[in-house]
């Protein structure tokens, strides 16, 4: 490790830490299942039988299908106050668990209904399956819907995602609507929970159109409003590094955005064939009132077209998101730990967060340290250090475990330790944290990881 060391400036103090909704939100989530549990209780007698418990386990399971694909959508909302209070990667996990979810409740749904009304009738699980589909109202676009949320959890499984493209994954994944809107239909007409029961009907109906309107507000007119309004454009286009490059783009009254370091926004630009999805990157320097700046690492098709962006492309944001920020800081002491393009927000948070603050940056090479420069003009300016990272002569990476982190970082246990980095790279520098004695609720983190 290399330092640039410089005399110190009087630390300005930190904010107070904001407290996170996460708990409150995780708590409203749950109960909500309780209740739809409730429903299915309060509108089923004595169950009898092998018939009884199979078909009443089923009801169970799509009740609680129904209440997570509710739950599904508005966690795809982008709200605001998940995606900046809570942080988005938190959102996403809370997603992805709420996917595994749905496809586990939906085949016990479809499995014990069908298997109790195939007991029922003394027939076939195939010839039961038919005269479901074919001929009870609303199960011909239930079907439909059904084998688009299984195509969206195969598309979901990390061995299928590693080997598909970004873009590829994005839009399987927008079919949820379509799927959840194919498949409301039979909760209503076939629910014997809903049947000639106004009351549980107009909260079922309240509960989609909400999730529907948060849909399109936060993910539809806000856009679009911030986009009529700042009109943002790439200004240029400059290397960084190998296989690196920031984008600045010039906009309208950007100061209005909100937009803090360490936070992120969801980008497309429309040319050069780079409109049809929306990509997650960083803010790689605080925002100015006309220039926002990312820096990108060609990692997939889109970002690996950036290089190629001409300057006044029109560019379409979605944003602020992220809670990667000053507000989780608990101290007035803070470490940032990036590696590779997850340098780009703790470039941001290095520049402006309050309090004595030391930079730890892993690359390859000297090479490959996007920023380097910069970095250390910050750490000149504010009397603090950096902290390169890099492989040996013949490519041996250096340990970061927590003998050398608490070597190199006396009193790391009460710090702050902002990480950013690659997934693997994440994990392992999470575990020495927590084993040189950091608590939890010190280390910070988001993961872009899809």
């Amino acid at each position: 490790m290399t330092t640039v060391d410089e005399r110190r400036a009087a630390p300005p103090v930190p904010p107070a830490a904001r407290r996170s909704p996460a708990g409150l939100v995780s708590a409203v989530l749950w109960a909500g299942a309780a209740a739809v549990v409730a429903l299915w209780w309060a509108d089923t007698g004595a169950v009898v039988g092998t018939t009884g418990w199979l078909t009443g386990a089923g009801r169970i399971a799509g009740l609680l299908c129904g209440y997570a694909c509710a739950v599904l959508v508005g966690l795809m909302a982008r709200v605001p106050l998940l995606e900046v209070r809570i942080g988005s990667d938190r959102v996403a996990r809370w997603h992805a668990m709420a996917g595994r979810y749905t496809i586990c409740l939906l085949v016990a749904h479809i499995g014990l209904v069908l298997a109790g009304y195939a007991a029922q009738d003394r027939a076939s699980l195939w010839h039961e399956a038919l005269t479901v589909v074919l001929d009870y109202p609303e199960m011909l676009k239930a079907t439909a819907g059904t084998v688009i949320l299984f195509a969206v959890g195969i598309t979901s499984v990390r061995a299928v995602r590693r080997r598909t493209s970004y873009e590829f994954w994005y839009y399987v994944h927008l079919l949820t609507y379509a799927a959840v809107f194919l498949a409301f239909g039979h909760q209503i007409a076939l629910g014997d929970e809903f049947n000639g029961k106004p009351v549980a009907t107009a909260v079922w109906y309240a509960l989609y159109l909400g999730v529907a309107a948060l849909v399109v507000w936060f993910r539809v007119l806000a856009p679009v409003r911030l986009n009529l309004r700042h009109r943002l454009r790439v200004e240029s286009v400059h290397r960084e590094a190998p296989g690196v490059y920031s984008v600045v783009m010039r906009g309208r009254n950007l100061d209005e955005l909100g937009a803090r370091p360490g936070q992120f926004f969801r980008w497309r630009f429309l040319g050069e064939g780079m409109g049809w999805a929306s990509t997650p990157y960083s803010l790689s320097a605080p925002a100015r009132p006309d220039l926002l700046r990312i820096t990108v690492k060609a990692l997939g098709d889109h970002s690996a077209a950036v290089p190629l962006l001409r300057p006044g492309t029109r560019v379409w944001a979605e944003g602020p998101y992220g809670s990667l920020t000053a507000d989780r800081a608990t101290g007035h002491r803070s470490l940032l730990i990036a590696a590779g393009v997850g340098i780009t927000p703790l470039r941001a948070l290095f520049e402006t967060l309050p309090g004595e603050v030391t930079l730890l940056y892993r690359a390859r090479s000297a090479e490959d340290l996007a920023l380097g420069g910069e970095l250390e003009a910050i750490a000149r300016r504010r009397g603090t250090q950096v902290l390169y990272a890099l492989n040996g002569p013949r490519g041996e990476r250096p340990g970061i475990t927590a003998e050398s982190l608490r070597a190199t970082f006396p009193g790391l246990a009460g710090q702050d330790v902002y990480l950013c980095g690659p997934h693997g790279f994440a994990q392992d520098v999470y575990g020495a944290l927590r084993a040189a004695g950091v608590p939890d609720r010190r280390i910070h983190h988001e993961s872009f990881e899809l």
